[in-house]
């Protein structure tokens, strides 16, 4: 591939920048009147599941889908930005026999990308650019692009540990952090102590106990509070978390409140804009405790962000995971998350080895910060 650009990203097509779920299940409820009409929300995971949802599938043997599938809103204008940062490449799935047909929509709606940058095929793990960006859980598992990235859509939810963002702007975000091209904001903001600070962890980390810690030394700053479909009895940290149920939470989703959004062992977790922007309206500065997605949320939608990830032995975060007061299942996935969230440090403005005393690493926190800290 050519280097012209600093970095390459390969971009999936159905369900990133073309719909696809979403419009067949259009297709398919008028076609057979379902009532209440399906949503994207019935796709929690990807094959025949037995249910009406199947109703998509025939769909995907009609050349007439292919030639009509829309364009997703603001995807135009994505690539023509994505094209001015990083040199884009397609990777898209599609029967051969209508592999014309994608390629002539590719080349007429996204003029940016050469007819020799699109791909076809499953083996994505084939394609080796910089970035994958792709809905496909598999494909981002297997990808051997240094940073595969996550479209969240319903079917993908349960994914953890990796980097995965929301939408077009959120990705842009990350490739500038990718690209240091963000390194100006970054010094300036240095200069200053942040309006916003968040810190990333794999599960274990003792992100929420640290952030407690350090609250109750600073009152200059509020601790942002998430919101969980999950019962707050249950909920470890519940005092980092308010209590919504399932269609709440989706409602705040749809609505465009949420600044990050994810589901997690059946349960919705996430953060409204409006809440960062009341805290920093009353003079406060912000203290949050997210993953990386909802790091990279904050730096798109708030200035002056500084984002610190907790590293901690593997041992220690495995030891403290299979301590916590939840299912097998629940123990599982946080462990087999660990080896991605490693990969996230690198993506933060600081990394705080956490290998001692909480009391330690609070010191090391507020000299990062540029606060005092009574303890020293």
């Amino acid at each position: 591939m050519s280097r012209k650009y600093r970095l390459s990203t390969a971009l999936d097509v159905d369900d990133l920048l073309m719909e696809c779920t979403s419009y067949v299940m259009r297709l398919a409820n008028e076609k057979y009147g379902f009532q209440p009409p399906m949503t994207i929300y019935e796709k929690e995971h990807w094959g025949k599941l037995g249910t009406r949802a199947d109703a998509i599938y025939p769909y995907f043997s009609d050349p007439e889908f292919y030639r009509t599938q829309p364009v997703y809103e603001g995807a135009k204008e994505f690539v023509r930005r994505l094209s001015q940062m990083t040199e884009v490449y397609i990777a898209t799935a599609v029967p051969p026999e209508f592999m014309g047909i994608r390629a002539q929509r590719i080349r007429e709606e996204f003029p940016e990308i050469p007819a020799d940058h699109i791909y076809m095929g499953a083996g994505k793990d084939k394609i080796h650019t910089d970035i994958l960006f792709d809905d496909a859980l598999h494909n981002i598992l297997n990808s051997g692009a240094k940073y595969p990235i996550l479209m969240r859509r319903p079917w993908n939810q349960e994914a953890t540990g990796m980097l995965a963002v929301s939408n077009y702007e959120e990705f842009l975000k990350v490739v500038e952090v990718i690209a240091n091209s963000y390194s100006v904001q970054a010094a300036e903001a240095a200069q200053s102590e942040p309006n916003i600070v968040v810190l990333v962890g794999p599960s274990g980390s003792g992100k929420s106990k640290l952030a407690t810690k350090f609250l109750a030394l600073n009152d200059r700053y509020e601790k942002l509070i998430s919101y969980t479909t999950k019962d707050p009895t249950a909920v470890e940290e519940n005092e980092w978390y308010n209590y919504v149920s399932l269609d709440t939470f989706r409602q705040m989703c749809d609505s465009g409140e949420m600044l990050q959004s994810t589901m997690y062992a059946g349960h919705g977790y996430g953060s409204r804009k409006g809440d960062v922007e009341k805290i920093l309206a009353e003079g406060k500065r912000v203290f949050a405790t997210m993953d990386i997605c909802g790091a990279m949320s904050l730096k798109t939608y708030f200035p002056n962000v500084t984002s610190i990830y907790l590293k901690r032995d593997k041992k220690a975060l495995m030891r403290n995971i299979l301590r916590k007061n939840t299912t097998d299942e629940n123990k599982i996935n946080r462990l087999c998350a660990i080896e991605y969230e490693e990969h996230n440090a690198e993506l933060c403005d600081y990394v705080l080895n956490f290998d001692g005393t909480y009391e330690d690493a609070l010191l090391e926190l507020c000299g990062i910060l540029g606060v005092s800290c009574p303890l020293s």
